[in-house]
C-alpha cells in the first residue's frame, strides 16, 4: 500500500493524502519521501493549480513513528533524514502551487509542522497540535522556528514549542495557527470549495503571490531551516533520543 496517494480531480484541484491510517499516518522514512514525491510532482505538473494535503483515517500526521525509528549511526545517516523532512516543508512552502490543508484529528511534530506550512490551514473542531521535540531531546524541523513566531509572536511560539502544551483547534484559530475550523463532517467540504475559489483564480497571479509573499513575508526560513536541520541532526545523534523516543506516549 502506497504511504501517499496523489490524485488529481476537477478544476485541478490535486488531493495529497497521507496513507499511513494504522498509524496515524506517523512519519516512517517510506512516508517522509513520499510526500515530498508527491509534492514535487504536484509542484511541476501544469494541469494542477491547487494541492489539498490530508490524512487517511483517524489522524493528519502523528510524527515520528516510534516503532520505526532507527537510531543514525553517524551523522550523515542523520543529515540524510533531517534534509529528506525539510524536503517536504520546501515543496510546501517555496512550491509554485497554493497548498489547502485539511488537518483532521492529531497533528503532532512533524505533522504539525506540515500542518503549519500550509497556505490555508482548515481544522477539524476535534483536531488537535502539539511539539513535543525537545521534551524528547530532539529539536523542530519545518521552518517552524521562523513561521510560529510571525504567526503567534515570539513569547507564544517560546510556550508551544520549550513547553510542548497540547492545543484545540479553536485555540488555533484564536492564535491564528488555524486559519479556519469547521465541524469534522465538513473538513473536506470546506477544503474542496476554497481549492476551487482558488483554482478560479488566474494562476499566473496566485503564483506569483504565493512565491513573493513567502520570500518577502519569510525572509529568514532559509536560515531557520539550516539550523533546525543541525540542531535536529545532534539530536539523534545523542542516545538519549533513543530511549525518550521508545518512552514517550
Amino acid at each position: 500500500m502506497s504511504t501517499v496517494l496523489s490524485e488529481l480531480g476537477e478544476s485541478g484541484i490535486r488531493t495529497i493524502t497521507l496513507n499511513r491510517p494504522d498509524s496515524l499516518n506517523a512519519m516512517n522514512r517510506a512516508l517522509i519521501d513520499d510526500t515530498a514525491s508527491a509534492f514535487r510532482l504536484a509542484n511541476a505538473d501544469p494541469e494542477t493549480r491547487v494541492i489539498v494535503f490530508t490524512g487517511a483515517g483517524r489522524a493528519f500526521c502523528a510524527g515520528d513513528d516510534r516503532k520505526a525509528h532507527v537510531h543514525p549511526s553517524d551523522e550523515s545517516e542523520a543529515r540524510d533524514l533531517v534534509e529528506a523532512i525539510q524536503a517536504v516543508t520546501e515543496e510546501i512552502v517555496f512550491g509554485s502551487k497554493p497548498v489547502v490543508g485539511a488537518i483532521n484529528g492529531w497533528a503532532v511534530g512533524g505533522g504539525f509542522e506540515w500542518a503549519i506550512n500550509c497556505d490555508f490551514p482548515i481544522w477539524a473542531e476535534s483536531a488537535r497540535g502539539f511539539f513535543p521535540e525537545v521534551s524528547l531531546n530532539i529539536f523542530v524541523t519545518g521552518g517552524v522556528t521562523s513561521l510560529l513566531p510571525a504567526m503567534v509572536g515570539l513569547t507564544k511560539a517560546r510556550e508551544m514549542l520549550f513547553l510542548g502544551e497540547r492545543y484545540p483547534a479553536s485555540v488555533l484559530a484564536d492564535m491564528g495557527v488555524a486559519w479556519r475550523v469547521v465541524p469534522d463532517a465538513d473538513l473536506m467540504t470546506e477544503a474542496m470549495s476554497v481549492a476551487e475559489r482558488l483554482a478560479g483564480l488566474p494562476t499566473r497571479s496566485v503564483q506569483a503571490m504565493k512565491r513573493v509573499l513567502n520570500s518577502v513575508a519569510l525572509a529568514g526560513i532559509g536560515a531557520a531551516l539550516e539550523h533546525e536541520t543541525q540542531a535536529t541532526i545532534d539530536g539523534f545523534l545523542d542516545p538519549l533520543t533513543t530511549e525518550l523516543l521508545s518512552d514517550f506516549g
